[in-house]
Parts: C-alpha cells; sequence; structure tokens
C-alpha cells in the first residue's frame, strides 16, 4: 500500500521539496535505485537504516553527524553504546559516491540519509512520503551527546514524552514514530530484565504478556548478550500497523513500546490503530517523518557538504 503525502513544499527552516531540482534533478532517482538494490537482497537493512535517520536527528538535528567516523581525539556518535547496533552505513556511502560522479559537491550526506530511510520503508511495504530537502552537513559528532539525547528502551512515558517534547515532537509523534517497531529486531539485553529481573527480585515485568514472556525465555537465557528476537514477530521484514495490535495484547518487547498503553493520548492511538488494522498510521508515519526530519537541519551556509559521509571536508 503506497500513501503519497503531498506536504507544504516549504517549510519554515528553508528545506523544500525539489531543493535539487537545478543543481541535481536526478538525486532522488539515484537514491532510489541505490536503496533498493541494497533492501532487495537484504530487507532487514530496513529498519536500521530508518533508526539512524532518527538517532541522527535526535541528537544535534538532522545533520549527518551519525555517519561520521570517530578519530583519535573524538569518539563519534556511531560509536556511542545505543548506536552501535546500527547497520547500513555502506547504502549511505553508495548513494554519495553515485550522486558524486553525477553531480559533485551538491547533495548533503544528511539528506541522503533522509531519503534513503524513506525509500528503505517504501522498499519493504511501508508508506512513501514527500522529503523536503536542503539539509547540510555538521562538522560535529559526539558520542557523549548520542547518550544524553537518545530515548531509551527502558524508558516510561514521562521520560520519553520530555525527551520528544525536548526536540518539537508531539506525544502524538512518539507513538506514530514507535510504529516503526513493526520492522526489525531486538537484542535480548534490551529487554532481558522484563524475563527475569524487573525491580530487582527476580522477577518479570506485570506488564508483559506471561505467555509471551515464556517465549521470550525460551530464546534469551540471562546475561545473553547476542542474541535477538524479531520485534514485530512473523512479519518484522514487512512495514505494517501489527505494531499496534501487539502493544495493545501487552507484547511490545521494549519497556518503552509498553509504556505508550500509560498515558491516555498514546494508548488511545494504539487502540485505535489496534482496531482498524493501521488504518491511518501509513499517512501519521509520513507526517512524523517530515517533521522529525526538519529538527534542527542546517540549511543556507551553515555546515558544508561533505564529500565522504564518514568524514569532514
Amino acid at each position: 500500500m503506497l500513501v503519497l503525502l503531498v506536504l507544504d513544499l516549504a517549510d519554515g527552516q528553508g528545506l523544500k521539496v525539489g531543493f535539487y531540482q537545478k543543481t541535481c534533478p536526478s538525486v532522488e532517482t539515484i537514491v532510489k535505485q541505490t536503496t533498493a538494490g541494497f533492501i532487495s537482497r537484504t530487507p532487514t537493512l530496513a529498519a536500521p537504516l530508518l533508526r539512524m535517520h532518527f538517532h541522527d536527528c535526535i541528537v544535534t538535528g538532522c545533520d549527518g553527524s551519525i555517519l561520521l567516523n570517530s578519530t583519535k581525539n573524538n569518539q563519534a556518535e556511531k560509536d556511542a553504546i545505543p548506536n552501535q547496533t546500527l547497520r547500513g552505513f555502506q547504502v549511505v556511502d553508495a548513494a554519495k559516491s553515485a550522486l558524486e560522479k553525477k553531480c559533485p559537491g551538491v547533495v548533503s550526506c544528511a539528506d541522503i540519509l533522509a531519503l534513503v530511510a524513506r525509500d528503505a520503508v517504501s522498499q519493504v511495504s511501508g508508506p512513501s512520503w514527500n522529503v523536503p530537502l536542503g539539509r547540510r552537513d555538521g562538522r560535529v559528532s559526539k558520542a557523549t551527546q548520542a547518550l544524553a539525547d537518545l530515548p531509551s528502551p527502558f524508558g516510561n512515558i514521562t521520560e520519553l514524552k520530555a525527551t520528544f517534547s525536548s526536540k518539537g515532537l508531539n506525544a502524538k509523534d512518539l507513538v506514530v514514530l514507535s510504529g516503526a517497531h513493526t520492522i526489525g529486531i531486538g537484542h535480548c539485553f534490551a529487554f532481558s530484565n522484563r524475563l527475569y529481573n524487573f525491580t530487582g527480585k527476580g522477577d518479570t515485568d506485570p506488564t508483559l504478556d506471561p505467555n509471551y514472556i515464556a517465549r521470550l525465555k525460551s530464546k534469551c537465557k540471562p546475561g545473553d548478550a547476542t542474541t535477538f528476537v524479531e520485534m514485530d514477530p512473523g512479519s518484522y521484514k514487512t512495514f505494517d500497523g501489527d505494531y499496534y495490535t501487539l502493544v495493545s495484547k501487552r507484547r511490545g518487547l521494549f519497556q518503552s513500546d509498553a509504556a505508550l498503553l500509560t498515558d491516555s493520548e498514546t494508548k488511545a492511538y494504539v487502540k485505535l490503530q489496534a482496531s482498524s488494522r493501521g488504518s491511518t498510521f501509513f499517512q501519521d508515519f509520513g507526517v512524523s517523518m517530515v517533521k522529525m526530519g526538519q529538527m534542527g537541519a542546517l540549511t543556507g551556509t551553515a555546515g558544508e557538504i561533505r564529500k565522504k559521509c564518514a568524514f569532514v571536508n
């Protein structure tokens, strides 16, 4: 199901749909073809690519800082613990090198990442949306900032809403963007406390379905640091509204998923999507992705256009 969203062509940040119309008209085609090549071979890359864009934007804005490598004197965002499970940097690099051949020095890595995230989602049967472009690349990337800013899988609803609110995103954006957990995997270490030691007394999380706990325990043993499970069992390679059905049945993998049932607004959205088979989810997701994709964007003469996405010029 393809939902195309027509949003305002320009926003207040100076980003606009069609930003490269004169300078690199084939940008979207090149990125889409490159992304499709990777996702058709490895559909499981869609989730980490979407997460990469989110993690880029949440930390110092959508400036491509997640793509920078650490240096001798600086540990970059990508090496912070929450980002160590990210994959798919090669997709962004491949799109960048194709664009450098076609229009050298024109398209930013931050814009490429925003497009790759959109194209990866639509490639696994998710929605598509118009991506306003014109971001410039940042020159600073700090692991400490990522640790401070990224929402935790252990977060409660108050913490999650505060994190989102500090970035200009509201409770609806939180519950909509959480729906990204319809694709991808969760590592046992991110939820094993819910199975084995929830309050420090060797107990389980009472908000997690006991039958599901039994199934998860069969896959994740205590102290397991390597095993992972599907976030949305049975359809973790397909972007759909099933996540909300799982959460409503108390089968959300992370505490941050379960937390959505503890707030009246987010709970109402979960129940609506669960009962209507995700009727408005695709459209809502595109709207929230555009909103998130504008956070803290560098425009005009700020930042730079990197030649290689992992290095400042």
